[in-house]
């Protein structure tokens, strides 16, 4: 049992013209093979793209792409032919399966924040796939499911789940036991625990084979929750 913290502050920093990418796990330049991976989980990626800017067409494969957007807008495309324009509170699964190509661009409206997650897939070959869903958390809604178990999104890797929870300041979260755990600080702050110091937006928790535990946010706090085999 082991319960590790990632802060903001240590996680890779990539910076472009309207760019900003903060990378929880090694990503391209950034090697380090001690945040390789957790479990299926390849990639977390905080991104902040300035009005009109992003990434343009480019390939994936073998991947499950979740994409949660925390504020502004984000325009979607791919070889699929899907165009979606994905607002605050919104989530998308993109499987990329054989091979699909997309594009991520803030709309024009201004600057957009989101996280993106990768999970390397059950079938890595099965054909491309894309959908999305408004994700309505409140305070005193607890984990409200996103993809995965009892989620409105599928998402190719047996055994994973993903869920957001939106915290009053003072309210408690139970977070639940799971083979892996990743619990990501998207704004807010969690107090400080038995587990840890306090949290505050960036970063995360990652423990493996914990028992279900108790935390407290001290200003209103919005989590993202990853159960993993």
């Amino acid at each position: 049992m082991t319960v590790k913290v990632r802060r903001s502050n240590a996680r890779f920093l990539d910076r472009n013209p309207g760019l900003l990418t903060r990378h929880a796990f090694a990503f391209g330049a950034h090697y380090d093979p001690e945040w390789a991976s957790f479990g299926p989980m390849v990639c977390h990626d905080d991104h902040l793209l300035g009005t009109g800017r992003g990434f343009d067409e480019h390939p994936h494969s073998g991947l499950e792409i979740v994409t949660t957007v925390l504020s502004g807008e984000l325009v979607h495309t791919d070889s699929t032919g899907t165009e979606r324009t994905l607002g605050a509170g919104e989530v998308a699964v993109l499987s990329a399966g054989a091979g699909v190509r997309h594009s991520e661009m803030a709309s024009t409206a201004g600057p957009a924040r989101f996280v993106q997650v990768w999970l390397t897939p059950d079938d890595a070959e099965r054909d491309p796939a894309y959908a999305s869903a408004a994700v309505d958390a409140a305070p005193g809604a607890g984990l409200v499911p996103v993809a995965g178990a009892d989620g409105p999104l599928p998402v190719g890797v047996a055994g994973a789940a993903y869920a957001v929870a939106r915290l009053d300041a003072g309210e408690t979260l139970t977070l639940p036991a799971a083979p892996r755990l990743h619990v990501y600080v998207a704004s807010g702050a969690l107090l400080r625990s038995s587990l840890a110091e306090p949290l505050h937006d960036g970063d995360a928790f990652l423990m493996t084979d914990e028992p279900a535990h108790e935390v407290a946010a001290g200003v209103p706090t919005d989590l993202l929750v990853w159960s993993l085999p």
